[in-house]
């Protein structure tokens, strides 16, 4: 059995190109890239409004266990591959969240053979963009209660506020507070609450704005509360005039990361939405800009085909105007054999009876693809632990339904292991078969079109709604914002909104507690099940075991 260092060690120990050597490969010159150290750069705004030259590749997966499947690993491996393979290709993935880096989840820049890198660094402060993101979330906050305190010359009542606060870490204790206390000078006291910056309207903002005057646009519209009275007449941050100086603090943040993979390749890692609370996709910039100057592009959409690849359809294509062609399905005999109602402390045993139940999850997304008009590629990201006969077993499942499947060893073996990924990506895009729509009109009413994605992509009866659901969807119609595309916030680990019902349930229903709009993406949450915006750490969080040692080298960050 190989020996596989941890991510960090294999990070460390890889020399890399310095990063106008990687921007060469793309045609970049020296003047085109803004230097943040040796390894990292940013790139021009112009470039994305270059003529696509590209293919677009989404990578996407089924439900997940706790620990992952390795969604980013193959994203990274198969841009590995295809380069191997002599393709001109570009990687573009998402920003890591500080949270998950110090919860549970660890960070999101591959793992194995299968990074980005500078790892540590993509993991922690990177270029800044997270904290230009928070100080933009954090002003119109501050602007916001400074109105309150010298006047309210706009009515807004305290109690009609919805723009929260925000940091980027998992902090339960900030779910629910109190502002404002102290006295006449310290504020006008009011409940208040925090988000993850994932989970920021200002996060899904910077990744969908396609230029810095549409990104000043789309700041201007976000609704940070409403009037008091029967009216309820919302509110905006233009309104508070916050707009020109929350753009000021993303002036650079706005401009995509270049980076590049443990061989070498480019990669692009830009903004960090939440695939389960927000739209879970890297931004629309750094895609553009791939797909200017590679030929092939591979990005990934959060966790499943039920959240990241649904959003990444209907929020991002839809808006952006992208012509996916293809799509990754990753899957791991380990996370079948969880669906199946194997032995979750022993999935590394052999299970037929359980891998065989569990592939019905597999069926789903596979048929949540089509939905899209996508073809689609089942990349079986092969464990130590899984025998032949689980493997052999998922292989023809899924060819009886149409869909080759390609064993994936990337975390082992790097851009080695995802050639015969590459190759049936490449049979697949030699094709052409791809027809790509949205799966709904973004016209109907809201109900209608949570409907939709109720049956058709979580394969539901249909949605219940709180009484405070109901409400918000009849007030956000009222003031003309029921003409946008659904962000559905659910959890990553089931099609349900019962992170407990696994496999492929059926006859079930969706609960959907809230609906708030969020104006400047262009889109309206609903909010289902026990999804929280703002997450807590595990009894033992990653950060217990991370240190930096006198050699100055970093241990436990993954």
């Amino acid at each position: 059995m190989t020996t596989v260092p941890s991510d960090i060690e294999i990070a460390q120990q890889v020399k890399m190109r310095p990063i106008e050597d990687v921007a060469a490969e793309l045609g970049l010159e020296r003047d085109d890239l803004d230097l943040y150290g040796k390894y990292k750069a940013k790139i021009p705004l112009e470039i994305s409004q270059r003529p696509a030259r590209g293919r677009l590749v989404v990578v996407t997966a089924t439900n997940p266990t706790p620990a992952g499947e390795g969604k980013s690993t193959v994203s990274v491996g198969l841009s590995q591959a295809l380069r191997r393979m002599g393709k001109k290709v570009a990687l573009c993935i998402r920003e890591p969240s500080l949270g998950p880096v110090f919860g549970v989840k660890g960070g999101a820049a591959g793992g194995g053979y299968a990074q980005v890198v500078p790892m540590d660094d993509i993991n922690l402060h990177f270029t800044g963009d997270f904290h230009a993101i928070g100080s933009a979330h954090a002003l119109l906050a501050a602007m916001l209660d400074n109105h309150l305190q010298q006047g309210n010359e706009l009515g807004i009542d305290p109690r009609r506020i919805t723009w929260p606060r925000t940091i980027d870490m998992n902090d339960r204790a900030l779910r629910n507070v109190m502002v404002g206390l102290g006295g006449v000078g310290d504020g006008i006291p009011r409940e208040e609450h925090f988000v993850i910056i994932p989970a920021s309207e200002v996060m899904a903002i910077l990744a969908l704005a396609s230029s810095p005057q549409d990104l000043e646009e789309r700041l201007a519209r976000i609704i940070v509360g409403s009037t008091a009275g029967k009216a309820k007449r919302p509110v905006t941050a233009g309104e508070l005039r916050a707009t020109g100086a929350m753009a000021l603090l993303l002036k650079d943040a706005i401009r995509p990361n270049l980076v590049q993979t443990l061989e070498g390749g480019p990669a692009f890692v830009h903004c960090g939405p939440f695939g389960n609370i927000a739209h879970g996709c890297n931004s629309v910039l750094a895609t553009k800009s791939a797909l200017a100057l590679a030929d092939i592009v591979v990005t990934e959409a959060g966790f499943g085909s039920d959240l990241g690849a649904e959003k990444f359809f209907d929020i991002k294509c839809r808006m952006s105007g992208l012509q996916p062609e293809a799509a990754v399905i990753v899957a791991t005999v380990r996370s079948l054999k969880m669906h199946g109602g194997g032995d979750k402390k022993n999935l590394g045993a052999e299970d037929l009876g359980a891998l065989e139940r569990g592939l019905p999850n597999l069926e789903k997304h596979i048929e949540n693809v089509r939905h899209f008009g996508v073809p689609s590629v089942v990349a079986l990201n092969r464990r130590v632990s899984d025998t032949d006969a689980e493997l052999q077993l998922v292989t023809e499942f899924a060819s009886r339904l149409g869909v080759r499947v390609a064993l994936t060893e990337v975390w082992e073996k790097g851009g080695a292991g995802g050639e015969a990924l590459g190759a049936e990506l490449l049979e697949l895009l030699d094709k052409k078969g791809a027809e790509f729509r949205p799966l709904y009109q973004t016209d109907l009413p809201i109900k209608q079109k949570i409907d939709i994605i109720v049956r058709q992509i979580y394969g539901g009866e249909g949605a219940d709604y709180s009484p405070e659901a109901d409400r918000a969807i009849a007030y956000i119609e009222s003031i003309g914002l029921g003409n946008t595309p659904v962000c559905m916030a659910k959890t990553q680990y089931s099609l349900t909104d019962d992170a407990t019902k696994l496999g492929r349930p059926r006859g079930f229903r969706i609960h959907v507690n809230e609906v708030r709009p969020s104006a400047g993406a262009g889109f309206v949450v609903a909010q289902c099940g026990d999804i929280m915006t703002m997450p807590g750490l595990p009894k033992e969080p990653a950060a217990e075991r991370m240190a930096r040692l006198p050699s100055g080298e970093i241990v436990g960050l993954f």
